[in-house]
């Protein structure tokens, strides 16, 4: 029997006023697999993403998972039940090293005996590991992350995601404004994390990320799903025309 989904939404809406941003949004992340959310501006990738991560309550509409009824308070709440989101901005300190950044609002204690002193060793230690994991290579890690590249930067927010061990990870838009290698980088740290077992659901206009990096294609219009394909079972035009609404039936092609 095959296990259920990590994440599965049911009818999902969402009014701001007299807009309605998402209507009737069915979508499922599943272990191991990288969903891409496309859709041109204003199409709802941002506000399905933060009801996902709890920065919004959905008006209408059923989230699960692993089965299982959920519903989030707030960010922290999300969090809580294994769901990370790293945003476009990354949200990083370039004043702070990679070790104070990866463990910002989360720093280990030494125990009772430390009189309430940072474990420095032990972040050091984890940090060093998840880095290895993830493939992510810092030549110094108590250097200000100022001085990395682009690439680098976005491995340490992909870190950070990972620390506490979710069961999902959001990244939006994860390789903007990088060159071609960090790109090449930042799309083998997805890879190692759908490996991993984790569910990443990976929202971006590039094109090339999503054709080499998505399993599922779920595509967003005008607040609606419009069309829903998997790998190897679509073709350019197939996806440019459901986005723009050249093809205005949502399909859903399976292996």
């Amino acid at each position: 029997m095959e296990a259920a989904p990590a994440l599965e939404l049911r009818g999902i809406n969402k009014h701001f006023g007299g807009v309605h941003a998402l209507r009737d949004i069915d979508l499922t992340l599943k272990r191991g697999e990288i969903t891409a959310l496309v859709g041109d501006n204003g199409a709802g990738k941002s506000t399905l993403t933060k009801v996902i991560s709890g920065i919004y309550a959905a008006d209408a509409g059923e989230t699960l998972m692993d089965g299982k009824p959920v519903r989030f308070s707030g960010p922290a709440d999300s969090a809580e039940h294994g769901i990370q989101t790293v945003y476009q901005d990354l949200a990083l300190c370039d004043n702070l090293n990679t070790i104070q950044n990866l463990f910002l609002g989360r720093e280990l204690g030494g125990g009772f005996l430390s009189l309430g002193q940072l474990s420095w060793a032990e972040m050091e230690r984890r940090a060093i590991e998840t880095l290895s994991n993830l493939g992510v290579r810092i030549r110094n890690l108590r250097s200000p992350i100022a001085t990395l590249s682009g690439g680098q930067r976005q491995g340490i927010a992909i870190a950070r995601s990972i620390l506490t061990d979710p069961a999902i990870v959001l990244l939006d838009e994860p390789t903007a404004a990088l060159g071609v290698t960090q790109k090449a980088q930042v799309r083998s740290l997805l890879n190692r994390l759908r490996d991993q077992g984790l569910a990443v659901m990976l929202i971006s206009h590039d094109m090339q990320d999503v054709r080499e990096l998505a399993d599922r294609i779920e595509v967003l219009r005008l607040g609606a799903k419009a069309a829903t394909f998997t790998r190897g079972n679509y073709s350019t035009t197939d996806l440019l025309g459901a986005m723009t609404g050249a093809t205005t039936q949502e399909r859903e092609a399976v292996a």
